[in-house]
């Protein structure tokens, strides 16, 4: 990019940032300091609203410019992607959605405490929620500071080291002055800035082809290098029955792992009852249904147009696939038209990064304020709000975030998303659908149960070839690899649900009969729903 190019993406980010931080310092003026409105913007989001701001709370710089590159570089593989994120809204529609509005207030732990012995539930629902989220956390921060660095123009250790910061910074204020409020209208406009870029681009694309998208995949398979093996599943999850288990490792983990995001369950609690959530979930079906099939005519019209080798010169991963696909687009990198919207696509992956990384500061720090503060503090020692609590959280969270993001600059990106969606779908997922459908359900049982898929998930892929044992690993001088996966997804999901059922049987309590009924009649008639 030349000093021109850079310079209108500056301005692009500088009026986003201009814009959100005066969202945020609007909010900051009319709340009230409830933990309502902090952690739930009072319960006054329309369905539409929630949809839009669920939807600009999923899709990430992941889903923007890694899918997109995966496709261009390997076809029907990559699109595959797409499909598992998508899906995964199903089981968010069918069996969470509406359940969990009825039955919590603020977090996850709410839902599973309801009928339990509250303290250790909590603290474990909370260990896990923040830990997913950290996880998250720190990978949309290693993709700020190597998705950012890269679109300026500029990917040295400064640059990255000062895009890390900044991010972190942002989503402290973001979170501490604005709340929820103002994190779901950020998300908003992300969701609009995210789906005005995509739609112009797939646009522009089907244009050059007049609307013909079978002459769009055929040159693109030309293109590639590999033929009509292109548009065939195998190119990247063929071969031995690693790969393929790896890949239904991976495809599990994002199917399930949706319905177990912290952030995500988060949103529900937003509106004012269950009906408004459920209709927010088909609103967010819609626009991320809508932006995943664009990202497959973007992937493939980047290799149709752009050509895997010049997406792969510029990033191995294939995460400029998007950018330059715009700058060809607009009349090339040189043209003004080309730098336009080069910038534009810069812009908008920075405004999703920071829309993102605001949703899950904010349920991290619900979780420590509102299930582990409001459990281990002592009876007699001096009283704070879980406001406060929460407020203070998020600049701590914010700042573990920006030292791991630091620390792990050179990690595999991809990796760390996958290891949260696996973690989400191995320790949340099982205790919450087990808190909501089964009536023996003990104390024990939810214990056993987030632990027990917790623990597998991290040490699995400390003894997988992610971290040790070869040349794209964590730590390429090492090998202590036994676990032969690099998704713990397959192994650790069915763990958790397995630990739950055990510590159910082996507990030796009766479930309080009293508690369930009364749980089951709120989740499904929203009779006594906060």
């Amino acid at each position: 990019m030349t000093t021109e190019h850079q310079t209108l993406a500056l301005m692009l980010f500088s009026l986003f940032i201009a814009v959100t931080l005066g969202i945020t310092t609007w909010v900051s003026r009319n709340r009230h300091g409830s933990a309502e409105e902090f952690y739930a913007g009072g319960r006054l989001f329309s369905p539409m609203e929630n949809g839009f701001a669920i939807a600009g709370d999923y899709m990430s710089a992941a889903s923007f410019l890694g899918i997109s590159g995966l496709i261009a570089l390997f076809g029907y593989d990559g699109l595959l992607y797409s499909v598992g994120f998508l899906v995964a809204w199903l089981v968010v529609l069918f069996l969470v959605a509406e359940l969990v509005r009825n039955c919590g207030r603020f977090t996850l732990a709410d839902v599973v405490a309801a009928r339990m012995s509250e303290r250790p539930v909590r603290i474990a629902a909370g260990i896990s929620s923040v830990v997913v989220s950290v996880l998250y956390l720190v990978a949309q921060m290693v993709g700020a500071g190597s998705l950012v660095g890269l679109l300026l123009g500029n990917s040295s250790p400064v640059a990255r080291t000062l895009t890390v910061i900044g991010v972190g910074a942002l989503m402290v204020v973001y979170v501490s002055f604005g709340g929820m409020r103002a994190t779901t209208w950020i998300q908003i406009v992300k969701a609009v800035l995210l789906m005005g870029g995509a739609i112009t681009l797939t646009v522009l694309v089907l244009l050059r082809f007049h609307g013909d998208f079978d002459r769009l995949l055929t040159t693109a398979a030309e293109r590639s290098g590999y033929g009509m093996e292109f548009l065939s599943p195998g190119l990247k999850y063929g071969g031995d029955w690693t790969a393929r288990f790896d890949f239904m490792s991976l495809g599990l983990a994002l199917v399930l792992g949706t319905a177990g995001l912290p952030h995500i369950l988060s949103r529900f609690y937003t509106v004012p009852t269950a009906r408004a959530a459920r209709r927010s979930v088909v609103w967010a079906i819609g626009l991320i249904g809508s932006f995943y099939l664009m990202t497959i005519v973007l992937g493939f019209g980047a290799a149709a147009l752009v050509g895997p080798d010049e997406v792969r010169a510029s990033n191995a991963s294939g995460n400029t696939a998007v950018p330059l696909l715009a700058a060809f687009l607009g009349g090339g990198a040189e043209t003004t038209g080309g730098a336009v919207l080069f910038a534009f696509v810069a812009a908008i992956a920075f405004a999703t990064i920071l829309a993102v990384v605001a949703g899950i500061t904010l349920a991290s720090s619900a979780s420590v304020a509102h299930d582990l503060y409001a459990s281990l503090k002592r009876r007699r020692a001096r009283q704070r709000s879980e406001v406060s609590v929460a407020r203070g959280a998020a600049v701590g969270i914010g700042a573990v975030a920006i030292a791991l993001g630091l620390l792990a600059q050179n990690l595999n990106v991809a990796f760390l998303v996958g290891l949260a969606f696996a973690v989400a779908a191995s320790a949340n997922l099982p205790v919450l659908l087990y808190s909501l459908f089964w009536r023996g359900f003990t104390t024990r049982g939810a214990v056993w149960s987030v632990y027990g898929g917790l623990v597998p998930a991290v040490l699995l892929v400390l003894v997988s070839p992610v971290v040790s044992g070869s040349p794209e690993s964590l730590f390429p001088g090492a090998d202590f690899q036994f676990f032969p996966l690099q998704n713990p997804g397959i192994v650790s999901i069915p763990l958790g649900f397995l630990a739950g059922w055990l510590g159910t049987v082996t507990s030796g309590e009766e479930p309080d009969e009293a508690k369930h009924a009364e749980t089951e009649v709120r989740s499904l008639t929203g009779a006594g729903a906060v």
